[in-house]
C-alpha cells in the first residue's frame, strides 16, 4: 500500500470520527438544555397523573391528595398542641 493511500484512509477515518463526535456533542447539548429537561420532567409528571388515553389516573391523584391532606392535618394538630 502506498503512503498516499494510507494518508487518505487516515483522513477519512479522522473525518468520520469528527462527524460522530459532532453528532454526540449535539445530542448532549440537546439533552442538557434546560428547556428539554423541563419538557421531560413535565411529561413524566403528566404521565403519572394521566394515562395514555388522556384519562386521569385517579389512583395516583387520590394518593397525592391524601398525602397533602395528611400533612395539612398534621400541621394543624401540631399548631393546636403547641399553642
Amino acid at each position: 500500500m502506498s503512503k498516499a493511500n494510507d494518508t487518505s484512509s487516515l483522513e477519512r477515518e479522522i473525518e468520520a470520527t469528527r462527524e460522530r463526535l459532532a453528532g454526540t456533542i449535539d445530542q448532549l447539548i440537546y439533552r442538557a438544555s434546560p428547556k428539554t429537561i423541563v419538557g421531560r420532567e413535565v411529561a413524566s409528571l403528566k404521565a403519572h397523573f394521566v394515562d395514555v388515553e388522556g384519562q386521569p389516573r385517579t389512583d395516583n391523584i387520590l394518593k397525592v391528595v391524601g398525602g397533602v391532606v395528611g400533612v395539612v392535618t398534621l400541621i394543624v394538630v401540631l399548631r393546636k398542641v403547641t399553642s
